[in-house]
C-alpha cells in the first residue's frame, strides 16, 4: 500500500506535468508552496498532500477492526474530505471549498475511504455516494486508473473492486458503458500460462510496457483480495492449505481461480528471502519491500494459506518497526496483517501496534473494547493486591506520524 501510494503519486504528477511542461519551460520556477497545515483530526504529521485520505482511512479501519472507537474529529475529517459528487482527492487542505474541475480525484483514496466509512457505520449516504462515483469513472475495459480518464492499471482496478465488495456490491455485475465487467478488467492484468519466465505465471502486472506485462508484487497482492471479493479487513481463515502455482494449462478464467494463482506466485516469491524485495528509485540493487510483504501476508491469509505466509509474518515482526514508526498507514497495515493471521497486534515482535497507531492521531473515544478490557484487567489486579498502571486509550500523544506514500499497490509506501 505504500508502494501503491508512491506509484500513484508519481503517476498523478506525470499527468499534471504533461500539461504544465510548456509553461514550466517558458518561465522561471515559482518558489515551492508552503507545506499545508496538519488538521487536528488527521493522523500523522508528515505532509498529507498525496496521502492524507489514504493514511486516515487505514488508521480508522485498523482501529475499528481491533475494537478501538476512533475519535469523532478523526471520522469527521475523513467524511469532510468527500466531494459533493462522492469522489475523494488525495487531500484537500480546505475542505470547505467546493470541488471543481481542477480537483484531482483519486480512485485509490476513494476506495479506501468508503471501506473505512462502511466499517465505522453511520455513514451510509457517504458510502453510497463514493461507490456511485467509483462506478461512474470505470473505464470501458472494465478497469480503473488512479487518475480518472487515464488508462486502467492493475493496482487501482484491484483496490476499487475490493472496495465495491466490502460495501456490498457484486463486482461481476459492475459494468462499463462498453459492457465490460470489473472482473474482466482485472483479469486482463494477470500473467497467464504463456508467461515467461514460468515463475511469473499467476502474478498480476501494473500496466503493459511495450505491450507486455511484468509481474508486480503490489498489484498481485491487491488482485488476490479483489479476485476473492474481499476488502482490506480479512478475518482469520478456519482452514489452512498450502498455496499452489497457477494451474496450467488453465481452463476458463474465473476471479477466484485467478486469485489463487496469484497467491501461489506470492508464496513462491516469499520463499527466497522470507520477504519481498524491490529496487527503489536511484538504487541498483533490490532491498526489502516491507509494505508489499505485509500486503502479501494479508493476501495469503485471505486465500486460506496462513502457513505460506508464516515466514513473512515472522520477518515482519522482526523487521517492520523502523518502517512503520509514526506512520499511520504502515501501522494500520500491520494491524490488519496481524488480524488476518490471528496474531495479537498488541504484541507484534515486541511492539504494541495498537498503542503506536493510536499515538499518531487524536485520542480515541472511551467506551471501546480496549478501554473495557483495561478496566477489567485493572479491577482484577486490584483484587489480587497488585499495583498496575493502565493507560486507557493510548493515543493521547496526538500528532506523531509520518505520511505514507507509495504503492505498487500504493503499497504501504510512505512519503
Amino acid at each position: 500500500m505504500n508502494v501503491r501510494r508512491s506509484a500513484a503519486a508519481l503517476a498523478a504528477s506525470a499527468v499534471l506535468c504533461v500539461g504544465a511542461a510548456p509553461a514550466a519551460l517558458a518561465a522561471p520556477s515559482p518558489s515551492a508552496p508552503p507545506a499545508p497545515v496538519i488538521p487536528s483530526g488527521l493522523f500523522g504529521k508528515k505532509d498529507p498532500t498525496y496521502d492524507g485520505v489514504w493514511r486516515q482511512s487505514f488508521a480508522l479501519l485498523a482501529q475499528q477492526t481491533v475494537g478501538v472507537k476512533p475519535a469523532e474529529e478523526a471520522v469527521a475529517w475523513l467524511a469532510g474530505q468527500q466531494c459533493a459528487n462522492g469522489g475523494f482527492a488525495s487531500f484537500r487542505a480546505d475542505a470547505a471549498a467546493a470541488c471543481d474541475d481542477k480537483t484531482m480525484y483519486d480512485t485509490n483514496a476513494t476506495a479506501m475511504a468508503v471501506q473505512a466509512l462502511k466499517a465505522l457505520g453511520g455513514q451510509d449516504a457517504a458510502v453510497k455516494k463514493g461507490v456511485d462515483w467509483l462506478k461512474s469513472v470505470q473505464n470501458e475495459d472494465g478497469g480503473w486508473a488512479f487518475v480518472p480518464g487515464t488508462p486502467s492499471e492493475g493496482n487501482s482496478t484491484s483496490l476499487v473492486i475490493s472496495a465495491l465488495a466490502a460495501t456490498g456490491e457484486k463486482p461481476a455485475e459492475v459494468k462499463s458503458k462498453a459492457g465490460k465487467s470489473a472482473y474482466e478488467g482485472l483479469l486482463s492484468f494477470q500473467l497467464g500460462c504463456p508467461a515467461e519466465p514460468a515463475a511469473d505465471r499467476g502474478a498480476f502486472g501494473y500496466q503493459p510496457a511495450d505491450g507486455k506485462l511484468a509481474a508486480n508484487a503490489d498489484a498481485t497482492a491487491a488482485a488476490v483480495l479483489a479476485g476473492l471479493a474481499q476488502g482490506s479487513v480479512v478475518a482469520p481463515a478456519a482452514t489452512d492449505t498450502p498455496a499452489a502455482a497457477l494451474a496450467c494449462p488453465a481452463g476458463s478464467a474465473d476471479p477466484a481461480g485467478a486469485a489463487q494463482g496469484a497467491a501461489g506466485y506470492l508464496a513462491e516469491a516469499l520463499k527466497k528471502d522470507g520477504h519481498l524485495t524491490a529496487v527503489t528509485p536511484g538504487a541498483d540493487q533490490p532491498t526489502a519491500d516491507t509494505g508489499n510483504t505485509a500486503d502479501a501476508v494479508i493476501a495469503l491469509a485471505a486465500a486460506g494459506h496462513k502457513q505460506s505466509a508464516a515466514g513473512a509474518l515472522e520477518w515482519l515482526k522482526a523487521n517492520s518497526a523502523d518502517w512503520s514508526k509514526d506512520s499511520p498507514a504502515a501501522l494500520g497495515t500491520l494491524v490488519l496483517a496481524a488480524h488476518a493471521t490471528g496474531t495479537d497486534p498488541k504484541s507484534f515482535g515486541g511492539t504494541d501496534l495498537v498503542t503506536a497507531l493510536n499515538a499518531t492521531g487524536p485520542a480515541a473515544r472511551t467506551g471501546d473494547a480496549s478501554a473495557s478490557q483495561a478496566k477489567d484487567e485493572k479491577k482484577d489486579e486490584k483484587d489480587s493486591n497488585q499495583n498496575v498502571w493502565w493507560i486507557v486509550g493510548a493515543g493521547l500523544a496526538a500528532g506523531m506520524g509520518i505520511g505514507v506514500l507509495l504503492s505498487g499497490r500504493r503499497k504501504k509506501n510512505q512519503l
